[in-house]
Formats: structure tokens, sequence, C-alpha cells
């Protein structure tokens, strides 16, 4: 690839904006200063522009432990959201955030340009777990309760009832729960303890897939890339 296209793919500028970075001795290919726009460069180069390093890979994969009150969008005149935590040197690589988790919620939260691996992701069909760690108030969970979650459960809140998926409930204590979904109704956790009398005061995904978070929110709004074993793993699971 020519390197003029390179460095304007990771959104360091426009063609002509970075034709005239490397013109000014700017840019470095494996630590040494290039000064043609039409150099070759690979995936297995190491590239600097202006003393920072350029992501060359087409796709990017990343894991942001989401804080509360943060919109899952990239862009937003009021709120605090997610595209606050992309990096400037990434702006321009189209990273977005798969699927979505309330403004409430915390946890792991994949952002990627890869649109085929995002869809599957969130398809029913591929039938990837979701575990979120909830805190609540309210009657203790029974036996026959968690059952019928299992079951799928009919939601009655809105003006049409639907049956949710089977979903796994696994009791810690009288306050705390996981929940393993496979598919993603609007507030669906919230609605599902709401059924069954109990109230969501917090709500944390700590999984996607193999992708594992921790229990805690010490380290919300920390994002770092996945690793290319996470990433295989999830292209795997989605038949990729």
């Amino acid at each position: 690839m020519r390197l003029d296209k390179l460095l304007a793919n990771s959104g360091i500028g426009t063609r002509s904006d970075v034709r005239r970075m490397i013109a000014r001795g700017l840019v470095k290919v494996n630590g040494t200063v290039v000064v043609k726009a039409d150099f070759a460069v690979s995936d297995s180069d190491a590239v600097e522009c202006a003393d920072q390093a350029v992501c060359s890979a087409d796709k990017l994969y990343f894991l942001l432990d989401k804080p509360d009150e943060v919109l899952t969008a990239m862009e937003d005149p009021r709120l605090r959201n997610v595209g606050d935590f992309i990096p400037d040197r990434l702006k321009g690589r189209k990273l977005a955030p798969v699927g979505r988790l309330d403004y409430h919620t915390t946890g792991a939260l994949i952002i990627t340009n890869d649109g085929t691996l995002s869809h599957r992701l969130q398809s029913p069909k591929y039938k990837i777990p979701k575990v979120y760690l909830v805190t609540f108030i309210g009657s203790a969970w029974t036996a026959a309760e968690v059952n019928e979650v299992a079951e799928g459960t009919v939601l009655t809140d809105k003006d049409i009832p639907c049956k949710t998926a089977g979903a796994k409930v696994f009791v810690r204590d009288n306050i705390h729960a996981t929940i393993t979904l496979t598919e993603g109704k609007t507030h669906e956790v919230r609605r599902i303890f709401a059924h069954y009398n109990k109230e969501v005061t917090a709500l944390r995904r700590i999984s996607l897939g193999d992708i594992v978070i921790a229990d805690d929110d010490t380290n919300t709004g920390d994002m770092r890339e996945l690793t290319g074993d996470e990433v295989a793993k999830l292209l795997t699971s989605v038949g990729l």
C-alpha cells in the first residue's frame, strides 16, 4: 500500500494533508524518514507520523469498560458518549460500538470497524451469551422464577406482550444475581427483574462471548485493544 494512502486511511488527514506531512519529513517508516508519498508499506512496517505510531491494520478491535452515565454513541452534542474515549489518531477509522448498553449500564462494550463481526455478534442467530451482574432490591428469587426465566418470560409491561428467549439466572445472594442473555430486547434485564417484583439498582455487563471483565467497576473508562487470541475467538464464535 502507498504510504499516503495508509496515512489517510488511518485518519491522520486527507490525502493532500498527509502528502504535505510526508514532504516535510514528519513521517518515518521503521525509524527512517520517508519523503515519498508513493513509498510502499506493508502491515509489518512500523509507521510514525509526528512521532506518533500509526495503526496500519484495516480492522480494529477494542474493549471499553463503559462507565455509568455514558451514551452508547460515537457523538452527542450534550451528553458524554463512547466517542469521547476514542483517541484522536483513531477518529477517522469508522469505529462504532457493537450493540448498545443503556446510559446507566456499565461494563464490557466492544468497539470495532469490522461491520460483519458487529452484525453477527448482535444477531440472535449466533446466540452469543452476554452476562450481566445485577444488583437489585425486592423479593428474593425463587426456584420457580428462575426456572420460568429459563423457559422464557412473557413480559406484559408493554401494549403487546412478548416472550423472551430463555435466560439463565444465577442467584449470588439476596441482592446480587447474574443473568445470561443471547438476545437483546430493549431494557430486557430490567424488564425481566421488574416482572418478578425486583428493582434493578445497578447493572454491569461482565462478559460478551469469551470477552470477560472484572465484576467491580474500579476500571470503568479503561479501553484496550483486544488481543489476537480474543479476536480469533470472537470471529470463530460467529462463523468467520
